[in-house]
């Protein structure tokens, strides 16, 4: 295995507290949203900065299997949205995610394709996989 990079990235005082990168590129506040008993303020949630991550990365693992299957594709019109559920049960918290692929210019057999592709390619996908329910969907030109 070869480490081709590395973040760092601090969290202090928890789901209130505040994150920052090693090079400043995160640097914000974070709150409790008011469904989870929060005060509802104007910082993110880890749920969001999940949802970022993991939709950027999935974009470009879609990008990459389109690249190398020779599917030309919109990369700046291609767009991932990522919905993450904090969620509970008897057993206790956990995570869901719903991913809505839009592909534009391709058919829908092609655009699954890719999804799959990219879900099994992703390092995301990979992190998560078998642990937390990853809904994928493909929205298609209207």
């Amino acid at each position: 295995m070869k480490t081709l990079y590395e973040a760092t990235t601090v969290a202090t005082g928890g789901r209130k507290g505040q994150v920052a990168s090693e090079n400043s590129p995160i640097d914000f506040d974070l709150s409790v949203p008011k469904s989870m008993g929060g005060d509802g303020g104007n910082g993110a949630n880890p749920e969001q900065l999940f949802g970022a991550a993991y939709a950027a990365c999935f974009g470009g693992a879609i990008q990459a299997v389109a690249k190398s299957e020779g599917i030309e594709i919109d990369e700046d019109e291609l767009s991932v949205t990522a919905i993450i559920g904090f969620c509970k049960d008897e057993d206790g918290f956990f995570l869901e995610a719903t991913l809505d692929c839009f592909i534009p210019g391709v058919d829908l057999e092609t655009g699954e394709d890719l999804v799959e592709k990219a879900h099994e390619v992703c390092p995301f996908s990979k992190a998560t996989r078998d642990n937390i329910t990853v809904n994928l969907n493909l929205l298609l030109d209207e």
